[in-house]
This record gives C-alpha cells, sequence and structure tokens, in this order.
C-alpha cells in the first residue's frame, strides 16, 4: 500500500511516521502532486498556525490540490482545521472542503468556557458520539491525546465530540475526507486502532 503524507514543513510529521510503521507501512514524505495523486491513502498531519501554514500550502500549489484528491485523506490536528472554511487563527481562509468554521478557545462567543481552563486544551481526554468506520473497534469514551488552541465548531460532518468548557467536533467525514482534531499517532492504542482502520478504508 502507497502512503503519501504531505509535507509543507509542519511539526510533528515524524511521530506519524514512526507510527504509520509501526503498522507495517513505509509512507513517502512529499510535496510531489503526482506521488500524492497516486497513493492510495493520504495523509495530512501537522502542527502548526493557520494562517502562515496556508501560506506554505499555496506555495506549493497544495491547496489546489488537496481538495479535489479522490481517495481517502486523513486531516491530523492542524490538517483536520485546515480542511475548514475559515480560521479565526490569522483570520484565514482555509480549503473549505468542510463547511465548518475554526475557532479560538475562550472567544467572546464561548459563553459556555469557564474561566479557570487553561488554554491550550493539552493533553488527554474523552470522545464520546462516535461515528463511521474511523470508530471500528475504538471505544466510546475513549481517550485521545489533544494538543490545540483553536477549535472546530459543532457541525453536520461531526463524526465525535469531545467537552473542554464546551463541546467541540474532535472528528468529522465528508466524502472521501477524514479529520480527526487529536494526535492518533501520540494517542496509544486506540489512536493505532484509528490508524488501522483509515489503512483499511
Amino acid at each position: 500500500m502507497k502512503v503519501a503524507i504531505i509535507e509543507y514543513n509542519a511539526g510533528n510529521v515524524q511521530s506519524v511516521i514512526f507510527a504509520l510503521e509501526r503498522l507495517g507501512i513505509n509512507p513517502v514524505l512529499t510535496d510531489d502532486h503526482n506521488v500524492i495523486s497516486g497513493a492510495d491513502k493520504v495523509v495530512f498531519p501537522g502542527v502548526g498556525e493557520a494562517s502562515s501554514t496556508m501560506k506554505r500550502l499555496k506555495e506549493r500549489k497544495l491547496d489546489e490540490l488537496i481538495p479535489n484528491l479522490k481517495q481517502p485523506v486523513l486531516g491530523i490536528c492542524i490538517g483536520m482545521q485546515l480542511m475548514c472554511k475559515h480560521s479565526e487563527e490569522g483570520n484565514v481562509d482555509c480549503l473549505g472542503i468542510f463547511d465548518a468554521n475554526v475557532r479560538k478557545f475562550k472567544s467572546p462567543n464561548d459563553i459556555e468556557i469557564n474561566s479557570t481552563l487553561k488554554v491550550p486544551h493539552m493533553g488527554w481526554n474523552n470522545i464520546d458520539n462516535l461515528k463511521g468506520k474511523l470508530y471500528k473497534d475504538v471505544e466510546v469514551g475513549a481517550d485521545m491525546y489533544f494538543v490545540h488552541s483553536y477549535f472546530v465548531e459543532t457541525n453536520p460532518f461531526q463524526t465525535s465530540s469531545c467537552h473542554y468548557g464546551l463541546y467541540f467536533c474532535a472528528s468529522m467525514q465528508k466524502d472521501n475526507f477524514y479529520a480527526v482534531q487529536y494526535h492518533t499517532e501520540k494517542s496509544s492504542k486506540q489512536g493505532s486502532q484509528l490508524l488501522q482502520n483509515f489503512l483499511e478504508l
């Protein structure tokens, strides 16, 4: 199986590579359009800031390529957020695959947010309301590892939720596009199971 990881100078890519290698996959890290388009599966990972990351994607014309991919694509963390319509982080328009917006924790609209909660949301937290093929054999209430200061609003494409001061979208799916806010590669057995499910799609 050919698995491409999209290269755009994002952080945390090496841990995704290691996680896939533990599942018997030798992924290729690339920004080559032909290699990405020809892969069986595509992973769009990363840790970073939305506006600068979108700039890097545009420089490589990846902003044009990614929304038109036909094979299963998995966005992780900032990858998920960049699949949305707009992000408050840098006030930037994103790829628009999902009709959802990305907001900052503790923005004026977040009246539910407890002022004592720390931002970023960092560490283990439960996910609930699991839906779809990615969650085969993943436990309801599974602990996943999060690191983020911005969140995707709840939306019709949502396949799981998480609560941190308010409920937010922990994962979503539209057609061949899958996305998770948490770091599958750092989420122990449950994260590994989800990656395996993605590879089996």
